[in-house]
């Protein structure tokens, strides 16, 4: 069995496979090898334009979908409701999965109310197109906010955090509010 944190519900894989800069085929093939290898939480966005090769490499891989815990993200630009839910659909879309086991606000956006924002993140969950919500890149006066505003249990915020950047308060702050603390760029 894969180490993994529980947190709220959520079995999290402790290492992951980040697929931020990869693209086409490429993409494809290193998601399906790093998941023969014995990885099991994949990590995507909106944003990074490869969530249909990451989907073609989790099919590849032959593994039981779920064994495989996959992770996407909405941009900030799809933060108002309506925008929200039809991003995370797409997403799926793109994916072909019925469901992301974790889906993350990317970035926060000032310019839209958090609240109308997690209300539509707890939509998203509760129409089943998530099996866990969290955030990404959230300060602690945001990680604050949204526990208080959020209807739905968020499972983590993910980071960048690596010995050469102090993040110290900011996972403090989310493992007090029984977050995972989800590390990007850890080494």
């Amino acid at each position: 069995m894969t180490p993994a944190i529980e947190v709220k519900g959520a079995r999290i894989p402790l290492v992951g496979l980040g697929t931020w800069d990869l693209r086409g085929r490429a993409c494809a093939r290193v998601v399906e090898q790093a998941l023969r290898l014995g990885y099991r939480h994949i990590d995507t966005a909106e944003m990074y334009e490869n969530e249909r090769e990451v989907g073609e490499g989790v099919r590849a891989s032959g593994l039981p979908r779920n064994e495989v815990f996959v992770v996407t993200k909405v941009w900030p630009t799809h933060f108002a409701p309506r925008e929200l839910l039809r991003a995370a659909k797409e997403s799926l879309v793109r994916l072909r999965l019925p469901e992301a086991d974790l889906l993350l606000l990317h970035w926060p956006n000032p310019k839209i109310p958090l609240s109308e924002t997690l209300g539509a993140l707890c939509m998203v969950k509760e129409a089943g197109l998530a099996r866990h919500i969290g955030v990404s890149n959230f300060t602690v006066a945001l990680l604050e906010e949204a526990t208080r505003v959020s209807t739905e249990p968020l499972v983590c915020n993910q980071i960048e955090m690596h010995p050469f950047l102090d993040q110290s308060t900011i996972a403090a702050a989310s493992r007090a509010h029984g977050m995972a603390v989800v590390a990007y760029s850890p080494i």
